[in-house]
């Protein structure tokens, strides 16, 4: 019960994070926000008992990508000024959208009957996966690596003086 209440709390503040991603004023507040989001996803895999999925999360979420994004923003003049626009003119048009979204989503939920298999969890998952990133999905890994370092190197690009 109170691992309910508990996943049901943090739930509810990974929810407000991500509501304050998308209303946030000034960037640099929604990286923040966004930060919170990461975190509070690895705290709901550690409550599902996905110790593994729970710390790569804060590792490569936190730890990488959001660092990165946090650089950078920081780096990008354009983006931390003071001209920077800070709503655009569509959010009635996005909030009917997210409401749409969610009615569906909820519909699909109701309708849709889930079936509850309890399988073992192999000994050596962990090594699976390992095996499986060095293996199988060694390009998409390293594509995705490549993608954030040639984004940091862009912005950093943007962010530099110009002559």
């Amino acid at each position: 019960m109170v691992e309910q209440i508990l996943f049901l709390f943090v739930a509810a503040v990974t929810l407000l994070m991500a509501l304050g991603v998308a209303l946030a004023r000034n960037l640099f507040h929604a990286a923040l926000f966004l930060v919170g989001v990461f975190f509070g996803i690895a705290v709901l895999f550690i409550l599902l008992e996905a110790e593994f999925l729970g710390m790569a999360q804060i590792v490569i979420y936190i730890g990488a990508i959001a660092t990165l994004i946090v650089f950078a923003i920081m780096l990008s003049k354009h983006v931390m000024g003071k001209e920077a626009g800070a709503y655009n003119g569509q959010l009635y048009w996005a909030l009917g959208g997210v409401v749409f979204f969610f009615l569906l989503l909820g519909w699909l939920l109701i309708q849709m009957p889930f079936k509850v298999v309890e399988a073992a969890v192999p000994d050596d998952a962990i090594a699976q996966i390992g095996q499986g990133f060095v293996g199988h999905y060694v390009v998409p890994f390293e594509v995705a690596s490549v993608l954030l370092l040639v984004a940091l190197v862009g912005a950093i690009m943007l962010a530099r003086e110009r002559n």
